[in-house]
Order: structure tokens, then sequence, then C-alpha cells
């Protein structure tokens, strides 16, 4: 599944410093989120663009599911796994 090669992304990233760096350049390119799944693919982790995206929608979709009735509006940014995993690996 896509969060496990997230997560497993995300720890290489935090022991191997130029995985780091490569995945972090990703950003400045013309379409960051292909560049990033290019790069990843390259390294040997399965993310593909559009299970990339289902996998933020799902997260949020189940996080509103969770609360009964109680959400029904989306809260911004937890749709976006993408940014997600960026804010996590800079921050760490």
């Amino acid at each position: 599944m896509i969060e496990q090669e997230l997560d497993r992304l995300l720890k290489d990233a935090k022991q191997n410093p130029r995985l780091k760096s490569d995945l972090i350049k990703t950003k400045n390119s013309d379409d960051p989120v292909a560049a990033f799944c290019s790069c990843c693919m390259d390294n040997g982790y399965d993310i593909k663009i559009g299970e990339l995206i289902a996998a933020g929608q799902d997260a949020n979709d189940a996080k509103l599911r969770s609360v009964n009735g109680g959400g029904v509006n989306g809260i911004d940014g937890w749709d976006d796994a993408y940014e997600q995993f960026f804010l996590t690996l800079e921050w760490t």
C-alpha cells in the first residue's frame, strides 16, 4: 500500500541525506509531483501519482466518516499526502 511505501521512504530519507536532498529538489521542478514519483520509482519505492493523490483523499474521507456525521467539511491540507510527506520530511 502507498501508506507503507511513504512511511518506508520517509524512514530511509531521514537516514540517507542524498535521498532526502534528491526528494526535496523535486519540489523545484516544473511538475513537482511527477518528479517526486519518478525519484521514488528510481530509488525503488512504488509510489505513483494516482495512488499518492488517492491516498490523501482516502485518509481525509476516513477521518470524516469517523465522526459519525459530525464532520461534514474536510480540513484543508488533510487530503494532501504529498504535502504531508514533505512537511514531515523537512522538519525531521
